[in-house]
């Protein structure tokens, strides 16, 4: 606790406001990573969610979830995750269409990813946004990664199928999926 009243709100904002900058200014991928790095860490205290509304960090982060770089959106998706615990950080993900960019990210060849794209669908799941958080695609890939022997992502699709989805879905998903190989949909499992 006493790392956190070393800052002020004022400080905060002019921190988050630099790191923002930074990001947009320099040409360095390492440098850009770090940035990203810190920015996920930023958000994750509820603290700074004011400061991070106002630069839009979660529209930044969005957008990076479409890079090529592989680090880039590991730390995206996770600087994600931890915005859409809260919930007004949520809605706005929501309502800025981020739900298909977090889906995209359960094709990664990176657990780190897509543990945290299983999270932040769990996160974004509301009574509004529930069919697309659950769709069927995203039910038959929950229901391969439920078979994997990666232990973390099994039990964390097994809680998403619990706790997310209807045995309606889930049997429906299973019937969807008869008689197709286990990345047929197009989301393959990652490396175990």
């Amino acid at each position: 606790m006493a790392g956190k009243s070393r800052f002020s709100a004022s400080d905060r904002f002019e921190y988050l406001q630099g790191l923002v900058t930074e990001f947009q200014d320099t040409d360095s991928e390492e440098a850009k990573e770090q940035v990203l790095a810190n920015l996920a860490n930023f958000v994750y205290d509820p603290s700074n969610m004011e400061a991070q509304r106002l630069f839009q960090v979660n529209e930044l982060f969005l957008d990076i979830l479409t890079d090529e770089n592989d680090n880039f959106v590991e730390l995206g998706i996770g600087g994600l995750c931890n915005l859409s615990m809260e919930p007004e950080s949520r809605d706005q993900i929501l309502q800025s269409g981020g739900v298909p960019l977090v889906i995209s990210c359960l094709s990664s060849n990176r657990d780190e990813t897509v543990l945290s794209a299983i999270t932040t669908l769990m996160n974004l799941t509301t009574a509004a946004s529930r069919a697309e958080t659950t769709d069927s695609a995203v039910v038959q890939c929950m229901l391969r990664f439920s078979l994997t022997q990666n232990p973390r992502l099994r039990n964390l699709a097994t809680v998403f199928l619990q706790d997310y989805c209807t045995q309606q879905q889930v049997d429906r998903a299973r019937e969807e999926m008869q008689g197709q190989s286990q990345s047929a949909v197009g989301i393959p499992l990652p490396k175990d």
